[in-house]
């Protein structure tokens, strides 16, 4: 690959999840495609049509003309709407037609990736008309292509590469909204520290510390006197993280110390994913 180097961890980690996108549903017969899977509203074949669209639009195609039923209940907003269009044009797509899409667009992905010459901050289209930069796409793909191999897994009772290289991006992009979560969205108080202990395959100890005006940061010391402390495996962190689960489902799950009422709203704003 000649794409530049702040890229190539992205570009790796999205051709390792792609690849195995690829070999989970290529062996599926016609009635494992209908399979729900934690993304909600989502079937197999859903989650194949939209990494197959996010694909193609990052190739630069156009999007499909197509009306979305009014019925669907999981699509709540517009950037819902906006992603749901690539997903419901092909839900009547059969399984050959779902792998053939699917195996041309990575043939197409990876041939853009290997002529890749584009610096990391040009400016390209992101979902609802806006735009990114090619580094932020790129991280943002690496991301979701990898959290929705873990979808697909789920259904499919096929677990694996929770430590791959996706799985550290994804590490890094939960991270780094964390701050907020705990700060804004549950209201941590100001001179207050919440301590993640988090083990498994992906293994991470953070602090997020709330100064005098209520803004949070992040690193990787202990705390001597936190206000709350949620140790937790890496699978339910990251389930949780991405809205796949709610915090009552995986209480078994979580060990927590201290504030219990902080570290209930903290998980009650856990989920970040749109």
């Amino acid at each position: 690959m000649t794409v530049h180097p702040s890229l190539q961890t992205y570009a790796d980690a999205w051709a390792h999840s792609v690849e195995a996108i690829s070999e989970l549903v290529q062996p599926l017969a016609e009635g494992e495609w209908n399979r729900a899977t934690p993304c909600p509203g989502w079937s197999v074949r859903d989650i194949v049509s939209h990494v197959i669209g996010m694909e193609c639009e990052m190739l630069g195609d156009p999007r499909p003309i197509h009306t979305l039923p009014r019925d669907l209940y999981h699509v709540r907003s517009e950037f819902a709407r906006y992603m749901e269009m690539q997903v419901d044009v092909r839900r009547h797509h059969t399984a050959p037609e779902m792998t053939a899409e699917l195996e041309y667009t990575i043939i197409r992905r990876n041939r853009q990736l290997r002529n890749e010459n584009r610096a990391p901050d040009t400016l390209v289209r992101a979902p609802l008309g806006a735009e990114q930069t090619l580094e932020l796409a790129y991280r943002m793909r690496a991301f979701d292509i990898w959290v929705h191999e873990q979808d697909l897994r789920a259904a499919l009772n096929r677990p694996g590469n929770l430590d791959s290289p996706g799985a550290l991006v994804a590490r890094d992009n939960f991270l780094a909204v964390l701050p907020r979560v705990v700060a804004k969205d549950a209201g941590a108080p100001p001179h207050s520290a919440v301590v993640f202990d988090v083990h498994g395959p992906v293994e991470f100890l953070r602090t997020v510390r709330v100064d005098a005006d209520g803004r949070g940061t992040i690193d990787g010391a202990p705390s001597l006197g936190p206000a709350a402390t949620l140790a937790l495996d890496w699978e339910t962190y990251f389930r949780l993280a991405a809205g796949r689960v709610r915090p009552a489902a995986v209480a078994d799950r979580i060990k927590i110390e201290g504030d219990t009422d902080l570290a209930r709203a903290i998980l009650d704003s856990f989920a970040v994913t749109p």
